[in-house]
C-alpha cells in the first residue's frame, strides 16, 4: 500500500496546525528546561512529562530500571549511581480504528549534563530565556525539545482530528549522558516497532562513533615537598599516561585509519580528558591522582577491542617509564561501553523521513556522520529496529548558553508528524 494513501494531511496543512500550537509548545519547553534534570535528579521531569503523556490521552507505563536484568546484556555499560526512584517513563497509542500501518518508538532523554562553572552563563542555565529565534538553557537542545517536538507532534494529529492506525510509544528515559541504560531497559522490556526515532539535535544522522569511558588511579610516591625531586608525583604520571594515549588518537585520526563514512571530518576521533582529581596538601608530592576520560572510536570496533588497545599502550608506557618501580596504575570502566554503528539509509523508513523532510522544509536533509553516541544503538544493535536521529537544530551542547531554534523545532515537530501519519497511517477519530 502506498503511504501517501493513509495520509489525508499534507505538509502545509500540518505546518499550519504546528504554528498554531507554537505558544503551547514554547511553554512546554521552558517548563522542562526549568527543571534541572541532572543525572540523580530525573524524577521532577519525568513526572512532568507523565503529565504531558496522559493530557494526550495516552496510556503510561512507568518503570524502574532492573540492573540484574540488563546487566549481562551486550549494550549494557557500568552504571554510576542507584537507579532507585529513577524511572523511565513510556506514552502508548494503540489505535481506536483498524491497524493499517507500521508501528513506531519516538525516544528521547530527559537527563542533562552539568551545567559549568554557572558564573559564564549569560542567565542562570535552568532559567530558560528567549532571543530571538533561540531558546537558551541547559537541556534546551540536548534534548528536551526533541521530547517536546514527538509530543507536539502527536498531539497535533489528535487536534485534526486524526490518530496514528499503528501503535506508537513515546520514550522518556534517564542516564543517556552516561550509559544509555535507560534505553536498553525500555529494549528488554519489551519495546520493539518496525522503525524509531530520536529528535536529538544532530540533522538526520546516517552513522555515529563508539564511546568508552574510563578512569585511571596512578599512586605514587609521596614526599615533603622540600625534597620533591626525590618523589614521584602522582599527578605528573597521570598526565603522562594521558599523553601516551593521547598517541592513539592521533594515529587513529590518520587519513589511512579512518572509517569511511569520517574520511572528511576534521578531526573525527576525540580523547577528551574530562575531570582530574589529585594531591593531598600543597607542600607534600601527591600521593593519588584520578583521571576520567572519554575515548571515540570508529564503527566497527568492539569495546573490548578498545580496552584490549588501550591497556596495552598504558602499560608499554608505564615499563619505559624511569620511575616505574615507584608507581602503579590501575585501570577501570564506568559509563559507556558503546559500539558505533552506520544507518542504511536506504531502508524504507529512511527513505520517508527524507521524504517528509523535502516536503515540510522544501529541501533536503543535511545528513551527518556523528562523531557523538546516541541511544539509537540500542534499537539498531540489538533490537533490529530501522533507526536514527533527527532533530532541531541547536548549538554550545554541553558548553554554556546552551540553545534551540525555536522554529527547527517547530520544522521538526511538522516533519515527525507528517512521518507518523504516512509511517503508521491515520484513522479518523470517531465522536
Amino acid at each position: 500500500m502506498n503511504a501517501h494513501s493513509l495520509t489525508p494531511l499534507n505538509a502545509q496543512q500540518l505546518l499550519d496546525a504546528v504554528s498554531l500550537q507554537r505558544e503551547e509548545a514554547m511553554a512546554l519547553l521552558c517548563e522542562l528546561v526549568a527543571q534541572p534534570s541532572l543525572l540523580g535528579a530525573e524524577k521532577p521531569a519525568q513526572d512532568l512529562m507523565r503529565r504531558e503523556f496522559e493530557r494526550s490521552g495516552l496510556r503510561v507505563h512507568e518503570f524502574a530500571i532492573d540492573e540484574q536484568k540488563i546487566r549481562d546484556h551486550p549494550g549494557y555499560s557500568p552504571s554510576i549511581i542507584s537507579y532507585e526512584g529513577r524511572h523511565n517513563i513510556v506514552g502508548i497509542h494503540e489505535p481506536a480504528g483498524p491497524v493499517r500501518g507500521k508501528s513506531l518508538i519516538l525516544n528521547g532523554h530527559i537527563d542533562v549534563v552539568p551545567v559549568g562553572t554557572e558564573r559564564l552563563w549569560t542567565r542562570p542555565p535552568f532559567e530558560p530565556w528567549v532571543e530571538g529565534d533561540r531558546l537558551h538553557g541547559r537541556g534546551a537542545a540536548d534534548m528536551k525539545a526533541g521530547i517536546v517536538a514527538y509530543t507536539m507532534a502527536f498531539r497535533v494529529l489528535q487536534r485534526l482530528g486524526y490518530e496514528p492506525a499503528a501503535k506508537l510509544y513515546l520514550q522518556s528515559v534517564v542516564e543517556e549522558e552516561c550509559t544509555g541504560n535507560g534505553a536498553l531497559a525500555c529494549l528488554l522490556e519489551g519495546y520493539t516497532a518496525d522503525a524509531a526515532l530520536i529528535p536529538e539535535p544532530l540533522g538526520l544522522m546516517t552513522a555515529q562513533m563508539g564511546v568508552m569511558w574510563l578512569t585511571i588511579d596512578v599512586f605514587g610516591r609521596p614526599v615533603h615537598a622540600a625534597q620533591a625531586h626525590t618523589g614521584v608525583a602522582a599527578i605528573a604520571f597521570a598526565n603522562y599516561l594521558v599523553d601516551e594515549l593521547r598517541k592513539l588518537e592521533t594515529a587513529w585520526n590518520m587519513p589511512a585509519a579512518r572509517h569511511p563514512h569520517y574520511c572528511e571530518h576534521e578531526h573525527p576521533i576525540n580523547f577528551n580528558l574530562g575531570r582530574i582529581a589529585g594531591g593531598e596538601w600543597t607542600s607534600s608530592v601527591p600521593t593519588h591522582c584520578r583521571v576520567d576520560m572519554r575515548l571515540g572510536f570508529y564503527p566497527g570496533i568492539k569495546p573490548a577491542q578498545v580496552r584490549e588497545q588501550v591497556e596495552a599502550l598504558l602499560e608499554a608506557a608505564h615499563d619505559a617509564h624511569p620511575h616505574r618501580q615507584s608507581v602503579i596504575y590501575e585501570v577501570s570502566y564506568q559509563g559507556f561501553q558503546a559500539e558505533g554503528l552506520i544507518v542504511d539509509m536506504q531502508q524504507p523508513s529512511m527513505q520517508q523521513l527524507l521524504q517528509c523532510h523535502q516536503d515540510v522544509v522544501g529541501q533536503k536533509a543535511v545528513l551527518r556522520a556523528s562523531t557523538a553516541t546516541t541511544d539509537v544503538r540500542f534499537f539498531h544493535l540489538y533490537g533490529s529496529i530501522p533507526s536514527t536521529c533527527y532533530g532541531p537544530q541547536g548549538a554550545n551542547i554541553h558548553g554554556i548558553d546552551e540553545w534551540v531554534s525555536i522554529a527547527s523545532m517547530q520544522e521538526v515537530t511538522a516533519v515527525l508528524a507528517l512521518f507518523i501519519a504516512r509511517w503508521c497511517g491515520l484513522n479518523r477519530i470517531e465522536g
